[in-house]
């Protein structure tokens, strides 16, 4: 009992301690409650608290010193009776006494923003915790600060201060902490209960951006539990009671704004009178400026959507206004020194030129005209494409009243707006908050990491979009932030500490892994703020000329890092000045890269926290760019036609012209961003290899299989893969094992393919029995042309009877198969009596025979039975020796099987009046059949002669029409060469022995003949030279014609060849060689003092060598000497008779052929001389070179007939004579030739036909010469013609040619 007491003791004693926490700041609160619940819990267990309790005594104290120190140091402020808002100062100051959340709304201009932080002081608020002051942006915070603390009486960073990113310069004295709202938003992750705060006031916060909608209903959860925490938040007069509601009906209080009245001006950009022109926003803006200026000085506020418009228009106010006018932009990206410009004190007129910052963050001073185009950049994000768009649209009704509120502070103001009246009443009232226009994800990460529970559970001032939500949820479990039950992860955890778009953060996590870290904190830090390098619109030209020096052809973010680099080395080298002035003449943004440089060195303390460490090494370019590919997943694009790319989600976009690789554009490239302007854009991109998203990607892959079939290299079942990530296809077209992923489709397919049908590399006993009665029988049904077997379905139930489940490749079959047949051997034969239906008589191999025997010579057949296919039917196989030896009569009988079928076929192609005497049809045809046996007659004839002297009727062999019985019941035929090449198909047999009889010959001729051949001749020791030969190979008559041959390396040869014509060529070649060494020495003086050869060796340059001339001579001499009059000799007698007559004669026809080739020779060097290249004689001189290399080249001596080879020299003169004539009257010249031109070129494709076809026509030859003579009586009629020749004259002779 004792014991109860003294607990209870403790107990009230502990309790009563913890009333006195609230005589400590906030911060210490939470912490000494958290240690005074430890020792209550200690002293219930029993344990000591004695010494705890001692030194938590001792804490305690201290903190209410800290509580007592910071009391007597609070200022007593100074309020300015002028503002509006201090007309309500007791009303706000009772409200905050008696409320935990105020709603003070009031115009712009009322003084809420500086006043309400003094009224707190006025309270005694800020000595147990900080008063918290939220505003939208960085500029606003410090401005806001500096002049609170002016107000005081003190200087920032003393009991006034401020947090922004990048800069704190809040001391350990501070009262009053302006700060942005993303600041407070990033403190609730060390501070859950914001401990550190007694008040927190959100200023501005009809804005509704997305950090003040999360701060708003993170503080309605937080409020229930820090009951000492005060909240007011300030708007402007717009839909206050949606805050109030929010706060359950939290008390509104309404304070005046301006005290002047403004004047409302519409000057729309169109034109109201027809009279007038149109103006642009340059032409209006500078109108406005007029007009107003009219009114009296003050100075200007002109509201612009962004930087480039303000520079467009501070260039065009310069050029438009006198020089003492001071233009000043304010843009948020400005830095502190360029801002504050705007707030300090001045002479002369003065124009600001400022985005929406100037809106409601911060009030100008000394404003007294507003110009308000009624434009403003505004972000929004479209769930449904994916897509952050910019565009530039009309502001609402209650941000026009914003701007017309920022004049009329100092006299009667006038904003003049430039659209018309009927435009502002039809927009909307209140701009759309950023949480209905934005990507959610980070705050959903923010959400989890905090464990708020469900982004739907929220309590948001204006509960997002379903759509929104799922889709942040989508882009965080991308990245790997969340699982699919939308749980937060371990990586999620570690986003979640990184001050950057989880996009962002998450490349820098895999950066560890990628061993790149140092280059991604670079590239992240310049992707998290706007681009640093300007693109002044009136200096592109030279600022791309600037920054081509960083560009990267694969990758624009190698181009930062060039930036990067480039940027510090001045850094080391340069004065703060100095470098300012680079970055102005380099086309860089001082302040952005001065931003890109501290949040670089935010990250890298972050990271370093975190237990990250920077590689020592440089990041190739694979690794560090599968890092950034980490977090850019859904801005993939593949290379399409026309410069487009698939994107993901099948949106097409296009590469930024100011990218790297906007000329090459590779196949596959990331994003940083695509962003919607003027069409879809995707900005700072690099190539990637589509392995990289396989490896990356992971689950967001979607798998999809195609076409599984059997394989029968790698014994299994495979199908195609496609891998799409958002629709993008990754890989297409990838073999993938389909067994593991479906087994029992894949075993139907084994059974089907492997099995039934054969396609399987098995050596078992089970599996060639098989397969060889099935093809014995399935080659039964093609010849007798109907089913004899059971189907494929009966084997694949046979197979799939015997075959457990889970067999499904090779492998695993063949595992199977030898551990089922130890116990049953025979467990997978087929039986052929069970698989044969009932076939018959037609099941007879004797019917349907493999060959055909034609008097001793085999020829194959073949089978098919295809109705609707060519080769339908039997097909007869002939190599090309033997198309002369097959007699078309046999082949007309068909084979045994199919003979009765085409003798009824032909009984019914007879006209009706015939084919009347021979029904019924099916009894004629038996008896036909028993009684014919093929012989030398066709089918045909036999059959009329048997019906004849059955019926006593005999058939007109023209009534019988074999084209009219089916296909199948003609003979095809096939004729292939020693290759097996097919060279003939068809079913005309006759029609294809034309067409190959000259193949055919010479393939008798190409058989080898070695009882005809002999090597190495030196003398007509051979007897008798044949003109033809016949022999017989494979059963085959054949000729051949024998030749002596001029061997290449010398000697001569006894060939056997397949014409005539090249055997006579080839003999008068060898008969040359072996009469020169008959001749002997004769022959060798001949050849070494050939008349005029020297000259004529000059002559000849250009057409051919020396030896080429000297054998061309040597051969015409000895053919005209020996082998021009008399017939080939054909034994040794006609050889020594031939050689005795050409020696007499051999000396006068190396004179005259000597002479002669001189003379030809130097007419045509006198011709090619005269040759010009003149291009308006270019056709003629094409003709006459044409026709020169037809008379004049290598070999000419001897393939000249000798007939015409006189009168060489006569047809170059006549080319000589044109020539001159053509200087003269080249249009005689081209309407002469016309004629010649048409007979020469038909002329000269029929020689070369002919000489494919290695056919001699003399009358051919003689038209080519009479075409010569027919050029001499047209271009030289003064050298006379050998015979009467004109074009009509060869007109005709041509025609009767071509008809011959």
């Amino acid at each position: 009992m004792p014991n109860k007491t003294l607990e209870i003791t403790v107990e009230n004693e502990l309790a009563a301690l913890r009333s006195r926490l609230t005589e400590c700041p906030t911060r210490d609160r939470a912490r000494l409650d958290r240690r005074l619940r430890d020792l209550r819990r200690r002293s219930r267990e029993g344990k000591s608290v004695e010494r705890g309790l001692e030194q938590w005594l001792v804490d305690l104290e201290v903190a209410v010193a800290r509580l007592r120190e910071r009391r007597a140091a609070l200022p007593t402020p100074d309020f300015d009776d002028a503002l509006p808002i201090n007309a309500q100062r007791e009303r706000i100051a009772a409200a905050v006494g008696a409320h935990q959340v105020v709603v003070v709304c009031g115009e712009t201009g009322s003084g809420k923003t500086t006043q309400l932080p003094k009224i707190c002081l006025s309270l005694g608020l800020g000595a147990a915790g900080l008063i918290g002051h939220t505003q939208p942006r960085r500029i606003a915070a410090r401005s806001v600060a500096g002049r609170i603390a002016a107000e005081l009486g003190t200087s920032v960073g003393g009991q006034v201060g401020y947090k922004v990113r990048f800069s704190d310069r809040t001391g350990p004295d501070a009262l009053i902490k302006l700060m942005t709202d993303g600041i407070l938003l990033a403190e609730t992750q060390g501070d859950r209960r914001l401990d550190q705060y007694e008040v927190i006031i959100i200023d501005e916060a009809h804005e509704r951006s997305l950090n003040i909608d999360f701060l708003l209903g993170y503080l309605k959860r937080l409020l229930p539990r820090r009951p000492d925490l005060k909240l007011i938040i300030t708007s402007a007069t717009i839909d206050p009671e949606r805050f109030s509601r929010h706060f359950g009906d939290a008390p509104i209080i309404e304070v005046s704004g301006r005290t002047y009245p403004v004047a409302l001006r519409y000057r729309p950009l169109p034109a109201t009178d027809e009279d007038e022109r149109d103006r642009d926003l340059q032409q209006a803006i500078l109108d406005a400026v007029d007009e107003v200026w009219q009114q009296g000085p003050g100075d200007i506020l002109v509201f612009l959507s962004g930087e480039r418009e303000i520079r467009e228009t501070a260039e065009s106010l310069r050029k438009h206004h006198p020089p003492n006018t001071e233009i000043l932009p304010l843009y948020a990206r400005l830095s502190a020194a360029e801002q504050n410009r705007v707030f300090q004190p001045h002479g002369r007129p003065r124009i600001v030129l400022a985005t929406n910052v100037a809106e409601t963050s911060l009030t100008v001073p000394g404003i007294r005209y507003v110009i308000d185009p009624g434009t403003a950049r505004i972000s929004r994000y479209s769930p449904r494409s994916r897509i952050q768009r910019l565009p530039v649209e009309k502001i609402s009704q209650a941000s026009a009243n914003q701007r017309a509120g920022r004049c009329g502070r100092v006299m009667a103001g006038v904003c003049v707006r430039l659209y018309a009246e009927e435009d502002f009443q039809a927009r909307p009232p209140f701009t759309d908050p950023e949480i209905l226009r934005t990507h959610l994800a980070a705050v959903i990460l923010q959400m989890s990491a905090l464990n708020l529970g469900r982004p739907e559970d929220f309590p948001f001032v204006e509960p997002p979009d379903s759509r929104q939500i799922s889709d942040g949820f989508r882009l965080l479990f991308e990245l790997g932030a969340v699982d699919e039950q939308r749980h937060i992860a371990e990586l999620g955890r570690q986003l979640a500490k990184l001050p950057v778009d989880p996009r962002l953060g998450r490349m820098l996590l895999a950066a560890q892994g990628e061993s790149c870290l140092r280059e991604v904190l670079v590239i992240v830090a310049a992707l998290a703020i706007q681009d640093p390098r300007e693109r002044p619109l009136e200096k592109q030209q030279a600022a791309d000329e600037k920054h081509r020096r960083f560009r990267d052809e694969q990758s624009d973010f190698l181009s930062l890092l060039k930036l990067w680099e480039y940027y510090h080395e001045q850094v080391r080298q340069l004065s703060r000045n100095q470098l300012r002035n680079l970055c102005q003449a380099e086309f860089l943004s001082f302040v952005r890269m001065r931003e890109w440089h501290d949040l670089h060195q935010e990250l890298l303390g972050r990271v370093t926290e975190m237990g990250m460490r920077l590689n020592d090494e440089p990041a190739p370019y694979d690794g560090l760019h599968c890092a950034l590919l980490t977090g850019l997943l859904g801005h993939l694009g593949l290379k399409q036609e026309e410069h487009a790319y698939l994107g993901a989600r099948g949106r097409n976009f296009y590469l930024f012209p100011g990218s790297g690789l906007f000329k090459k554009r590779p196949r596959w490239v990331m994003a940083a961003e695509v962003v919607e302007t003027s069409r879809l854009f995707a900005r700072t991109v690099a190539r990637i290899e589509p392995e990289w998203v396989e490896r990356l990607a992971g689950p967001l892959l979607k798998h999809s299989y195609a076409e599984p079939h059997w394989e029968k290299r790698f014994a299994q079942v495979s199908a195609t893969e496609r891998v799409t990530l958002y629709g993008l296809p990754v890989v297409v077209g990838r073999r993938v094992n389909y067994g593991l992923l479906d087994p029992v489709l894949a075993r139907e397919i084994f059974i089907r393919h492997a099995l039934v049908e054969g396609e399987f590399h098995c050596k078992a006993p089970f599996f060639q029995h098989n397969r060889q009665l099935l093809a014995e029988l399935e080659e039964l049904e093609v010849r007798a042309r109907r089913d004899l077997t059971a189907d494929e379905e009966a084997l694949y139930r046979f197979y799939d009877e015997r075959i457990p489940e889970g067999i499904y490749s090779g492998p695993s079959f063949e595992t199977w198969r030898k551990r089922a047949e130890r116990d049953q051997p025979r467990l997978l034969f087929l039986d052929r009596a069970v698989l044969l239906a009932e076939a018959g008589p037609v099941a007879d191999g004797e019917r349907f025979p493999d060959h055909l025997d034609l008097d001793g010579l085999k020829l194959p057949l073949t089978y098919r039975f295809a109705p609707s296919a060519d080769d339908d039917g039997v097909t007869l196989t002939v190599p090309l020796a033997a198309v002369n030896q097959v007699d078309p009569k046999r082949l007309d009988w068909l084979v045994p099987g199919l003979r009765a079928e085409r003798m009824a076929a032909l009984l019914k192609s007879l006209p009706k009046a015939l084919r009347r005497n021979f029904v019924p049809v099916p009894n004629y045809t038996r008896a036909l059949l028993e009684a014919l046996e093929p012989d030398a007659r066709s089918l045909v004839e036999a059959m009329t002669e048997q019906l004849q002297r059955m019926t006593g009727v005999r058939v007109p062999e023209e009534a019988w029409n074999p084209e009219a019985v089916p296909g199948h019941l003609r003979m095809r035929f096939r004729v292939v060469d020693a290759e097996g090449l097919e060279l003939a198909v068809g079913r005309d047999w006759e029609a294809i022995q034309r067409q190959l009889r000259g193949e055919a010959r010479a393939g008798f001729a190409a058989l080898p003949t070695p009882e005809f051949e002999r090597e190495r001749l030196r003398d007509w020791d051979f007897g008798e030279l044949p003109e033809e030969v016949n022999f017989v190979r494979n059963g085959i008559r054949l000729r051949g014609y024998p030749a002596l041959v001029a061997e290449p390396d010398g000697t001569l040869a006894l060939r056997l060849l397949d014409s005539l014509a090249r055997a006579e060529m080839a003999t008068r070649g060898g008969l040359r060689r072996l009469i020169g060494w008959r001749l002997g020495p004769v022959f060798k003086t001949l050849a070494r003092d050939l008349p005029q050869f020297q000259r004529m060796t000059l002559h000849f340059v250009g057409l051919g060598t020396q030896e080429t001339l000297r054998e061309d001579l040597l051969n015409a001499i000895l053919d005209r000497a020996f082998l021009s009059d008399e017939p080939l000799p054909r034994d040794r007698a006609a050889f020594e008779a031939l050689l005795a007559r050409g020696k007499t004669r051999l000396s006068a026809v190396r004179g005259e052929m000597g002479e002669m080739a001189a003379a030809i020779l130097a007419a045509y060097h006198e011709v090619r001389r005269t040759l010009s290249d003149e291009p308006v004689w270019a056709e003629a001189m094409a003709d006459v070179r044409d026709q020169l290399a037809h008379l004049i080249y290598p070999g000419f001596l001897g393939q000249t007939p000798p007939e015409w080879l006189p009168h060489l020299p006569r047809y170059l003169r006549a080319i000589a004579l044109r020539l001159q004539k053509l200087r003269q009257a080249p249009d005689k010249d081209r309407q002469r030739r016309g004629d010649i031109m048409r007979l020469w070129e038909g002329c000269k494709r029929q020689l070369e036909r002919d000489a494919e076809r290695e056919r001699h026509d003399a009358e051919l030859i003689r038209f080519r010469w009479l075409l010569e003579e027919l050029r001499v009586s047209q271009f030289a009629q003064e050298l006379k013609t050998v015979a009467p020749v004109s074009v009509k004259r060869l007109e005709e002779q041509w025609g009767r040619m071509r008809q011959g």
